[in-house]
């Protein structure tokens, strides 16, 4: 089946926040991601992140305190704080070519993480969640070794 658009990409993906300041320091900190111009809403505010080495864009949208979504994973009924349950959860995946170099950037950060490889060992994961609870997984680049 084909799709129905040729050439589609990957925009941008969100995270509502009561904290777009902070969530957006830790994604600059741990991802390098560069705060671009955003629009000015009014009636909330966002900020807008640029990943440099794509054209990846995270946009952090103030939460609205009067719909009923939970904020993040941590404050949804039944929260699971426990990195090991995101290799089969929901997450958003980022790879780095500087694997070791990353994981000791969290540990001195003092975020709790979990360690895997790919079953052919050739990929090493580290999971962990954002300031909000967010999934996330980083990626070491291939080792065709």
């Amino acid at each position: 089946m084909a799709a129905a658009e040729e050439g589609v990409s990957l925009n941008h993906i969100s995270r509502e926040s009561t904290d777009i300041k902070r969530l957006a320091n830790f994604y600059q900190q741990i991802f390098g991601f560069e705060e671009v111009e955003s629009p000015k809403f009014g009636e909330f505010k966002v900020v807008w992140l640029r990943l440099p080495s794509s054209s990846l864009y995270l946009h952090l949208i103030e939460r609205n305190p009067s719909n009923n979504l939970p904020e993040g994973p941590w404050s949804a009924a039944s929260p699971v704080k426990d990195p090991s349950h995101l290799p089969r959860g929901h997450h958003l995946c980022f790879s780095v070519p500087n694997f070791q170099s990353f994981l000791q950037t969290l540990k001195d950060k003092g975020i709790e993480t979990f360690e895997k490889s790919l079953p052919n060992g050739k990929i090493k994961q580290v999971f962990f969640f954002d300031p909000d609870g967010n999934g996330l997984e980083v990626a070491s680049k291939e080792d065709s070794s």
